[in-house]
């Protein structure tokens, strides 16, 4: 069960536990709360919670609200140095939040691609219950409908949200550095209260850079002379960063750049640690990481890398209180980390920005691609061959495309009626709105169980989602009625504040039996 390296025993004996030892060494190493010593009687190894000076190696106490960064919870009010990211159209549910909310842990709900009046419903209901927080709102960046962007984010600041996390960012917006701005304040001291927090998700470092320093004058002045903001509040946002935190986001479900974490995260980091030389902020922004995390190694990798606090994803929408429909949460409880594939973005489609989604049971990432390269390739509807248009309008569609454009008046009338009009003027840009009709209500189907429309589930998921699965295999958490967001989430944290006890252990010349090496939950850790 427990073995010494040969080198760390003054005797020069290998000293192997007794089997039967293995269940009370277990449990001494699943009590988080005490400190551990490894002590030597005869030939025997054994772990006891009294130190001596004999000792071959000491593990402290350690739980998992001691890992990472104090600060990123002191700033949200939350026990635990994690949150959970934003996935739109309200997958990320008020539900979800709420229940993380209560167990010590931030949120993120996922108003990308929500109308504003659905947004607003879900800002009230997470107030309600979450009067002090913790909890956070996500704004999409939404280059085809800058409308839209506006006002949720002049929603944000009518309610005066505390935190938003900013995602698919190509450059600072109006919008976002509005919300930001508005939320600056003075103290008597002359301290800068910020009240408007933003945790920014990007994936490469030039972008990074622009959240890292302030607000650029430009926006600032034009807010001004706008009115949106006052001439103090634009001084201020001149000596703060945009950004109070920067979650790098690595090969994570929907956008993605498929990034490697341990090259991106080091990378960023250091890029901060530039930034904060030259401006000397008074706090200095927290660098986070997400994409790929689902398990404790990669948590505890993460956190060893640096990371002030983790983020999870994917996972996420495998759980009872997120909005999607038990057949999609039934097709992710079965995926493996080779079952997802990249497919366009319905909101940046002509940009030709992809999203990592699950293959597994669904053409949607097929389809999604064979319509860019239509797209990419006639300039119109009209362009497109009979037999090729008659395949579309079978399979894909399941309507005339005349049909579709019809659908496609009434939802953009409502929602950015200038899309229509610059749709009229272009045909292009029209069958872009024709073949986003299906990108959008492909997330649509998969959320509400559209019965019928099976294979065209678009269901954001990255590789994180299969390493979960195999994970909690054989546990109570490998049914999905059993897996709840919170506990999942806390089960993660726990199992990496379990194995950095081992790498302890490990770092002073021991080595651990395989039987001790994982974590594996056994039970619910949130109260009912």
């Amino acid at each position: 069960m427990i073995q010494t390296a040969l080198s760390s025993l003054k005797t020069g004996a290998s000293i192997l536990a007794e089997p039967e030892n293995l269940a009370a060494c277990a449990q001494e190493l699943n009590a988080l709360e005490s400190n551990l010593a490894l002590v030597q009687e005869g030939n025997q190894l054994k772990l006891s919670r009294s130190s001596t000076s004999s000792q071959l190696a000491f593990i402290p106490a350690l739980l998992p609200e001691s890992l990472g960064d104090a600060s990123f919870c002191k700033t949200y009010g939350t026990r635990y140095a994690l949150y959970t990211g934003a996935m739109a159209n309200g997958i990320a549910s008020e539900e979800l939040v709420i229940a993380m909310g209560k167990a010590g842990m931030m949120g993120s709900f996922g108003a990308g691609g929500l109308l504003p009046d659905r947004i607003e419903r879900a800002i009230q209901m997470i107030k309600a219950a979450l009067p002090t927080g913790p909890y956070a709102f996500n704004l999409i960046n939404s280059p085809n409908e800058p409308a839209l962007e506006a006002r949720t984010a002049e929603l944000y600041i009518q309610h005066d949200l505390p935190v938003i996390e900013a995602s698919a960012y190509l450059g600072l917006t109006i919008n976002l550095v509005w919300y930001r701005a508005s939320g600056l304040s003075q103290d008597a001291d002359g301290k800068i209260l910020i009240r408007h927090h933003i945790i920014a998700k990007v994936s490469r470092k030039e972008i990074a850079k622009r959240f890292l320093e302030p607000a650029p004058d430009d926006l600032l002045n034009q807010l001004v002379s706008d009115g949106r903001i006052t001439p103090q509040q634009a001084e201020l946002a001149r000596r703060v960063p945009m950004a109070d935190d920067i979650t790098v986001e690595a090969d994570s479900g929907g956008h993605t750049d498929n990034r490697p974490l341990v090259n991106a995260l080091p990378a960023i980091i250091r890029l901060r640690d530039a930034v904060q030389e030259k401006r000397q902020y008074a706090l200095s922004v927290r660098i986070g990481a997400a994409g790929g995390i689902s398990t404790p190694e990669a948590a505890l990798a993460a956190f060893m890398m640096g990371s002030a606090y983790i983020t999870t994803g994917s996972i996420n929408q495998a759980c009872v209180e997120a909005a999607a429909s038990e057949h999609t949460r039934r097709l992710l409880q079965q995926a493996e980390m080779t079952d997802v594939a990249m497919a366009p973005a319905s909101d940046m489609f002509e940009m030709g920005v992809r999203v990592q989604v699950l293959k597994r049971g669904t053409m949607f990432a097929m389809r999604g691609q064979k319509l860019f390269e239509i797209y990419s390739r006639y300039n119109s509807i009209d362009e497109i061959p009979a037999a090729e248009r008659e395949k579309l309008e079978t399979s894909t569609f399941q309507m005339s495309l005349t049909d579709v454009w019809q659908e496609c008046l009434k939802f953009f009338t409502l929602r950015d009626p200038r899309q229509i009009e610059r749709a009229e003027k272009d045909p292009h840009a029209k069958m872009a709105l024709i073949f986003r009709w299906y990108l959008g209500l492909s997330s649509r189907w998969s959320n509400i169980g559209e019965k019928g429309r099976e294979m065209d589930y678009q269901v954001w998921c990255g590789p994180a989602m299969g390493a979960f699965n195999d994970w909690v295999k054989g546990t109570y958490l490998e049914q999905v009625e059993n897996r709840h967001a919170p506990d999942a989430n806390l089960h993660i944290l726990t199992g990496a504040a379990y194995l950095l006890r081992l790498r302890y252990l490990e770092s002073q010349g021991i080595k651990v039996d395989p039987a001790l090496a994982t974590y594996s939950p056994q039970k619910s850790l949130i109260q009912a």
